[in-house]
């Protein structure tokens, strides 16, 4: 397939391509090994592993078009960050479950483990984009590399590897990153000190009522913002890491240049044509 000479036995760099999902060059990844539960998200349940029924034998998804209407949202909102395509295309060389249904258990338990890892290059180059992080830049470029390297891993070593370790290992680099934009915006916005709300790390603002909020700098990682109005709130330079925004109203809210926002939270959100947002992402079809 066409994704497959994009990637060399060795890391040398990100490209954005790279790092959202490319479902041609997929094996249906995030249809077969991920688990569901019936909710608002999902009209039915599946176990890991279990191919969902909508799955075609061309591994494209049969209702794509109507998943919304089927009960099927949290399909559209999901990016796996390029894990589906490159563990096709790369770790198994082009050869599908399907075709090879020995590899299936496997390649189904290496899929969430290969999204961690795309997640966080996806953070990481953000990060070193940024003009804050000059004082970090070689860290953010170290573990850009390493986290980089870690995905041309054989499925055995990416069974074995301690994504979670790795993971806590970068998040200091992210956390780091957070203070220095924070700090950033302090400089820029004088004004903000005064007036901003601090919610802090998993902060619960579920249906919160915070329609023009000032929250220029702030710190909403992890936080529960489902339900919650954020209707023309200026969230320029705030940490959005984590933050769950299922049916958040970003209508005419100002996310231009937060921090790690990505795109399965902007497509879990309701937003309108005033909804500004980082140039790397892209407006969810289902905005009005």
């Amino acid at each position: 397939m066409s994704e497959k000479h994009e990637y060399s036995e060795s890391f040398t760099g990100v490209s954005s391509h790279s790092l959202r999902a490319d479902c041609e060059n997929c094996f249906g990844l995030c249809c077969a090994a991920l688990p569901f539960a019936t909710s608002v998200d999902f009209a039915i349940d599946k176990s890991a592993g279990q191919p969902c029924h909508n799955l075609q034998p061309n591994f494209r998804c049969g209702i794509h078009t109507k998943l919304r209407d089927q009960g099927f949202r949290g399909c559209t909102v999901y990016d796996c960050f390029g894990a589906g395509q490159k563990l096709s295309q790369f770790t198994y060389n082009g050869k599908d479950w399907r075709q090879a249904p020995q590899s299936a258990k496997q390649m189904f338990e290496v899929f969430p483990t290969m999204w961690q890892l795309q997640e966080l290059l996806w953070y990481l180059t953000e990060a070193l984009a940024l003009d804050a992080t000059q004082s970090i830049h070689s860290d953010l470029s170290a573990a850009l590399e390493e986290t980089g390297s870690l995905t041309f891993l054989s499925p055995d070593a990416l069974l074995a590897l301690d994504v979670t370790a790795h993971r806590a290992k970068v998040n200091t680099l992210l956390l780091r990153t957070s203070e220095l934009v924070r700090a950033e915006a302090r400089r820029q916005y004088k004004n903000i000190s005064g007036r901003q709300k601090s919610f802090g790390r998993g902060a619960d603002l579920i249906g919160a009522k915070l329609k023009g909020a000032d929250l220029r700098g702030a710190n909403l990682r992890g936080a529960y913002l489902i339900a919650a109005d954020l209707r023309g709130a200026d969230l320029r330079m705030a940490d959005l890491i984590g933050a769950d925004f299922r049916d958040t109203d970003l209508r005419g809210a100002d996310l231009s240049n937060s921090i790690f926002l990505t795109q399965s939270q902007l497509g879990a959100a309701k937003g309108d044509g005033q909804t500004k947002f980082p140039k790397s992402l892209s407006r969810p079809e289902h905005w009005s």
